[in-house]
């Protein structure tokens, strides 16, 4: 009850002003899919950026007209005029930044995957809880189009009873995976958790959970095959849902251009929907009455529902699709298949 009265007095507070955004992190991710559209939602707009590199900060903030840079991200989370922060940095500070922001008072919007593991997910949602503090996680595919045209295909009927999902993401290699001194941190366990797997399939499963509820069982295999990095490269998964839907999965991030594929399947007892997680392509649905290809429309910033939807609950006016507590599931899952590599 005492946590309860801590949020919906925060929440309360927030309601009655804008949402001023600080952000922890203005690399790539932010210049399109995410950080122009914190300006673009009614009562909602961006007032600091941070980054280490204080010229990197500075020249963002000139391009996006945002007023305030820090190279310091204890200072922007202290400005006593941001009122919320979205966390932008690799995966290996999520916590800490969070946990900060959180502690300062301040509602967190935090990148996916939600942290390196599961142990420092928990330890957020610990936080998140004690302080009364809301924490989302980018998990954006929750509001697009084309994914929302599955979720109801899937409760609408149209594929029967859902019974099996099959995930086939395999992509080729590119030239900084081949030489170390042009590695990114996506394949750094220390930084990113895993390698390319936690980084994509993140996304997939995560919009699983939100078709089919809880992975409650999950097995999987992570082997290191090219020997480019220390992370794994292949990945098979079997694993079930609580609904009974039975899922497949395999991640490969070496293979040829040629071998290139970005498939998710569901078969139920009527029909098949088949759909891309990366790839901008129709869905299509397979019945008995044919093949009927859906085309869909994204947002200029890819981001945009799924902040929309933040700034509503924050002001008291709806609910966000993707919550620490989905997000936490997801690393779960992740960590299990990939558990014995790392062993």
């Amino acid at each position: 009850k005492v946590f309860q009265k801590i949020v919906v007095f925060n929440l309360f507070k927030l309601s009655m002003q804008n949402i001023n955004w600080g952000i922890i992190g203005c690399g790539n991710v932010t210049e399109l899919k995410s950080g122009p559209a914190f300006s673009k939602i009614g009562h909602s707009r961006l007032v600091a950026v941070m980054r280490r590199d204080g010229q990197k900060a500075e020249d963002y903030a000139r391009r996006h007209a945002v007023a305030k840079w820090y190279s310091d991200a204890a200072q922007l989370i202290n400005d006593p005029e941001v009122n919320a922060i979205y966390v932008a940095t690799p995966p290996d500070t999520h916590a800490a930044y969070a946990i900060a922001a959180m502690r300062a008072g301040k509602p967190v919007y935090v990148e996916k995957p939600m942290a390196r593991n599961h142990q420092e997910c928990k330890e957020m949602l610990r936080v998140s809880e004690e302080t009364g503090m809301p924490l989302f996680v980018a998990y954006y595919r929750r509001s697009l189009p084309a994914f929302l045209k599955v979720k109801e295909l899937v409760e609408n009927g149209s594929l029967g009873k859902p019974l099996t999902v099959n995930i086939r993401l395999h992509m080729a290699y590119g030239e900084k995976d081949q030489f170390p001194d042009k590695q990114t941190w996506h394949t750094d366990p220390d930084i990113a958790g895993a390698g390319h797997f936690y980084d994509l399939a993140s996304h997939q499963f995560d919009f699983l959970d939100f078709l089919f509820g809880p992975v409650t069982e999950v097995t999987g295999i992570a082997k290191n095959l090219a020997g480019f990095y220390a992370a794994e490269d292949t990945v098979s998964a079997t694993f079930s849902f609580e609904s009974g839907v039975m899922g497949t999965g395999s991640w490969c991030f070496i293979v040829s251009p040629e071998a290139e594929e970005d498939v998710i399947e569901i078969s139920g007892t009527k029909g098949k929907v088949t759909f891309s997680c990366f790839q901008h392509v129709d869905v299509q649905l397979l019945t008995s009455d044919g093949l009927k290809n859906l085309s869909f429309q994204n947002p200029e910033n890819i981001s945009h529902f799924l902040i929309q939807q933040v700034v509503q609950e924050l002001h008291g006016e709806g609910k966000c699709v993707s919550t620490g507590y989905s997000a936490a599931r997801t690393s779960w899952v992740m960590e299990e298949i990939v558990k014995t590599y790392y062993a």
